[in-house]
């Protein structure tokens, strides 16, 4: 195949993850896997002790070392491959085909940069917005697309993501800037507005599921409204809009299904988000 590729995956607290994380990414079949660079954060759980029984390498470094952005920043620079493949410790693939399918639009020259599809696992508000943000159909992205999508262009997410390394070192990686969130955006941007193409791979596939409980998701929210606000460049593409259409999403889904818990709680979960937002952006 000829193109070498390096994944990357901050890991904290990740005992109840590694062993079948490890095993199903060497698992996957038609890639040529370089290395797997996982970036362990000091942690106290089983996670060290259980890499260090199964011989699995790993850069350990302490808490307050941890970036969102420049600890897979480092990372990638330092990296062998020709594709940088960008993974969260928390996702499922779900199947042996899930690395190839990301990386295959790259090796063929179509796209700079893909994404996988996320699927949600439990019933929650959490599996109708992946259903909206991750459809069935596989899209690419380019400076075209914003006048249709706005926001949705630069949307992008490194739970499980892919770019050409050349592509990543020429545009400065995240610019060495310590993101608490949203780094995936941001490199989505500088891509899209390079004149580079981002392809969503919907035949990648992987499980992902969380289930926020509203202080989480108040933060998270309040750290997106900050990002929003250092970043007022993006912020001009439409948050609102955006944030506007998933609501309806949800509601409508939730009501076919008639899922009473998630109709429950759809209220003062929506209004945390936008409160959360507001108050970042302030």
């Amino acid at each position: 195949m000829g193109k070498k590729v390096t994944i990357i995956c901050p890991l904290y607290n990740a005992e109840k993850y590694i062993l079948d994380l490890n095993k199903s990414i060497w698992n996957q079949k038609k890639v040529d896997i370089e290395e797997i660079k996982y970036i362990l954060t000091e942690c106290d759980d089983k996670t060290e002790q259980l890499m260090k029984d199964e011989k699995i390498a790993y850069e350990k470094i302490k808490v307050d070392d941890f970036s969102h952005s420049l600890t897979r920043e480092k990372s990638a620079f330092n990296s062998n491959g020709d594709i940088l493949v960008f993974i969260s410790q928390d996702i499922v693939p779900v199947n042996d085909n899930w690395l190839f399918e990301l990386v295959k639009p790259i090796i063929s020259d179509k796209v700079d940069a893909t994404f996988s599809r996320q699927i949600c696992e439990n019933n929650s508000i959490e599996k109708y917005t992946r259903e909206k943000n991750y459809p069935i159909e596989s899209r690419v992205v380019s400076k075209k697309s914003i006048d249709e999508l706005g926001l949705r262009t630069f949307f992008f997410s490194d739970a499980s993501s892919a770019i050409k390394k050349d592509v990543f070192i020429n545009l400065n990686g995240y610019d060495q800037k310590n993101l608490p969130i949203n780094e995936d955006m941001y490199i989505a941007y500088k891509l899209i507005m390079n004149g580079y193409k981002i392809g969503y791979q919907a035949s990648s596939m992987v499980y992902h599921s969380h289930n926020f409980k509203l202080k989480e998701l108040y933060k998270r929210y309040k750290s997106t409204g900050r990002f929003f606000k250092e970043n007022e460049y993006i912020d001009k593409f439409g948050t609102n809009r955006t944030g506007g259409s998933l609501a309806k999403y949800i509601l409508k889904r939730s009501l076919e299904d008639k899922n009473i818990a998630v109709l429950f709680k759809f209220v003062p979960n929506m209004a945390v988000r936008y409160i959360g937002m507001k108050v970042g952006k302030r």
